[in-house]
C-alpha cells in the first residue's frame, strides 16, 4: 500500500502548528462536504483523506509517531514495525490500537465499519468506528460574500444606502456621514447559509468614492478650486462657494494672489463615527486675468502701470 502523506492532503508544512492545521482541515472539510457535493464520488474521497489526515495530526501522540514513520514505510511494511518503537503494533491484525467515539455506531456515510484507509488500519489500528474528525453532522459556517459599493463624494459627505440582492433577500446596505474610500462594512450573519445548521457566513461591503468633478478630498479635509477675476483678487469682496452642505459666501482679501489657499474651518467632510466633528475646506484662488478689454479699460490698466512703475 502507499505512504500518504498527511501534511500534503492537509496542505500544510511539517512544522505547521495545531492552528494551522485545524484551519486547513476546517476549509478544505467544508470544500468537500458531501451535502455541498451530492453524488460527486471525487469530492467524497477527498473529504475522507482530509478527515483521516486530521485524525492524525490533530493528536500530539499520532502525530509524532506518524513522523517517526517518515519515509521509512516500505521497511516498516517490511518489518511490521519491528524496531520502530510503535508499542502494541506487532504487524498483521494483532495488537492493534482502537479508538472510541461518543455517539452512534456506524460511519460517515451511513454503513458499519470505518473509512479510515488501510495505511491508518495498518498503522494505527482499525478505528472500528467512525472519527470525530469529520462526522457528517459537524456544522460550518457559510460562506463569507464579497461586494463593491460605488458611491458619489456628495454621498459619501451626507451618507447613503443601496440595496443588495443576497439569495432571494433584499437588504438595505447604509454608510454613515464620512465613509471613505476603501472602507469595509460587515453585514454579520446575511452571507451564505451554513452546512448541517451552522450560522450564516457575512457579507463584506467595500466602499469605493468615486472622484469628484470639482472637489478633492484629502483625509478628512476638501479642496475646492475656485476662479475668482482680476478686481476681486485685487480689492477683495467675496465669492459663492457652493458645499456639500449648501451654498457660502467667502471672503476674499484684498491683494489675493494665484494659488492662495482659503481656509474654512469646520466646513469638511464629517469626521466618520464622531458626531459633530469636521475638516476643513480649502478654496484655492485661480486669479482669471480679463480678456476682450475696452480701449477705456486698456488705458485705465495703462495708467495703473503708470502709477505702480513711480512706486518703485
Amino acid at each position: 500500500m502507499d505512504y500518504k502523506d498527511y501534511y500534503s492532503i492537509l496542505g500544510v508544512s511539517k512544522t505547521a502548528g495545531q492552528d494551522e492545521i485545524k484551519k486547513a482541515y476546517r476549509k478544505l472539510a467544508v470544500k468537500y462536504h458531501p451535502d455541498k457535493n451530492q453524488g460527486n464520488k471525487d469530492a467524497e474521497e477527498h473529504f475522507k483523506e482530509v478527515g483521516e489526515a486530521y485524525e492524525v495530526l490533530k493528536d500530539p501522540e499520532k502525530r509524532k509517531k506518524y513522523d517517526q514513520l517518515g519515509s521509512n514505510w516500505k521497511q516498516y511494511q517490511e518489518t511490521g514495525g519491528a524496531g520502530y518503537g510503535f508499542s502494541g503494533f506487532t504487524g498483521g491484525n494483532q495488537g492493534r490500537q482502537h479508538f472510541y467515539y461518543e455517539g452512534d455506531p456506524g460511519d460517515l456515510f451511513g454503513h458499519e465499519g470505518n473509512d479510515f484507509s488501510d495505511f491508518f488500519n495498518a498503522f494505527f489500528g482499525n478505528a472500528g468506528g467512525r472519527s470525530s474528525g469529520f462526522e457528517r453532522d459537524l456544522s460550518y459556517k457559510g460562506q463569507d460574500f464579497r461586494a463593491e459599493m460605488d458611491i458619489s463624494l456628495s454621498e459619501a459627505y451626507l451618507g447613503t444606502s443601496r440595496i443588495l440582492n443576497v439569495e432571494g433577500e433584499k437588504l438595505r446596505i447604509s454608510t454613515k456621514p464620512g465613509a471613505y474610500d476603501g472602507q469595509e462594512l460587515r453585514i454579520r450573519g446575511k452571507g451564505g447559509s451554513g452546512v448541517n445548521r451552522g450560522e450564516r457566513g457575512d457579507i463584506y461591503i467595500k466602499v469605493k468614492v468615486l472622484p469628484d468633478v470639482n472637489y478633492r478630498r484629502e483625509g478628512n479635509d476638501l479642496v475646492l478650486n475656485r476662479d475668482v477675476d482680476l478686481y476681486t483678487a485685487v480689492l477683495g469682496g467675496r465669492i459663492a462657494v457652493e458645499t456639500f452642505a449648501g451654498r457660502l459666501n467667502v471672503p476674499v482679501p484684498r491683494g489675493s494672489q494665484r494659488g492662495r489657499k482659503l481656509r474654512l474651518k469646520g466646513k469638511g467632510m464629517p469626521v466618520y463615527g464622531k458626531s459633530g466633528a469636521y475638516g476643513d475646506l480649502y478654496v484655492v484662488l485661480n486669479v482669471k486675468t480679463p480678456e476682450n478689454l475696452s480701449s477705456e479699460e486698456i488705458r485705465l490698466f495703462e495708467r495703473l502701470k503708470e502709477l505702480n512703475t513711480r512706486k518703485i
